[in-house]
């Protein structure tokens, strides 16, 4: 039996990415019964053409405290805790917001990681900072180069699924954004007890590596909360766009199903 249908998942999409990545996982979850919601960041309810040719320049200025902020507001207004789907830097969204007792459960998919699991990573350090380009201006939006799209998030896919996810996807970012992945408003208290918490890793994910995944998931100490892991062979950090989504959301939805 699968949950309610009064089962709200909230989907928290990653940043350079548009909010409709989850066109797919949300017809999927839809015709399991769940009500679903996929909130765009502020400032991007556009769509990625027209954020490319006119960003908005309040996503310049963007903090992690800002975007947090604007989910918990979201969440106070639903009528009961949702399910927490995040994907990337929205799987940190997703973890900070477990950590307030705001969320059913959690489904981390190649989260970057909590400040104090990523001060002292410098290999992490360097591919932020290569894949948004040291020097660019804090004053500007950032966007991914169609190259670092390549190799960090989309490898292992033809070229042309990569040209096409580039230009459905991809989105200006706020270099703050990535700047407080560094800073107190990332860290977790992992002896804090949670919700249901699942770690899921791509054994080909070039940016946020499955060794990060697990070390974050074993961070989490309290014996009295659920946290899993798992990973996935083949799948790189767009495992949102892969050919095997199907199956990672299935087995999505199957845990949800255990703990219902």
């Amino acid at each position: 039996m699968y949950l309610s249908n009064s089962k709200t998942i909230m989907f928290i999409t990653g940043a350079f990415i548009s909010h409709s990545c989850w066109e797919e996982w949300i017809i999927f979850f839809e015709n399991k019964r769940y009500k679903t919601i996929a909130p765009p960041w502020p400032y991007k309810n556009e769509t990625s053409e027209t954020l490319r040719q006119h960003p908005n320049p309040k996503i310049a200025a963007m903090r992690l405290n800002d975007v947090l902020n604007y989910y918990i507001e979201i969440i106070e207004k639903l009528p009961e805790k949702p399910i927490l789907i995040g994907h990337s830097y929205g799987g940190l969204l997703t973890q900070l917001l477990l950590q307030k007792d705001l969320g059913y459960a959690g489904i981390c998919i190649n989260s970057i990681p909590p400040g104090n699991l990523t001060y002292f990573n410098f290999s992490l350090h360097r591919k932020i900072w290569s894949t948004l380009g040291f020097f660019n201006s804090k004053e500007k939006t950032n966007l991914i180069s169609f190259k670092k799209w390549q190799y960090h998030l989309a490898n292992h896919m033809f070229f042309e699924e990569q040209k096409e996810t580039y230009e459905k996807l991809v989105i200006p970012e706020s270099q703050f954004i990535f700047c407080d992945i560094f800073s107190d408003s990332a860290k977790i208290d992992f002896k804090k007890k949670h919700a249901p918490l699942l770690f899921l890793a791509g054994s080909e994910d070039n940016f946020v590596p499955a060794s990060i995944q697990r070390s974050n998931f074993k961070k989490y100490k309290n014996i009295h909360s659920i946290t899993c892991y798992k990973e996935f062979q083949n799948s790189n950090h767009l495992v949102l766009k892969q050919y095997h989504w199907e199956t990672i959301a299935e087995f999505i939805a199957e845990c949800l199903e255990k703990i219902g």
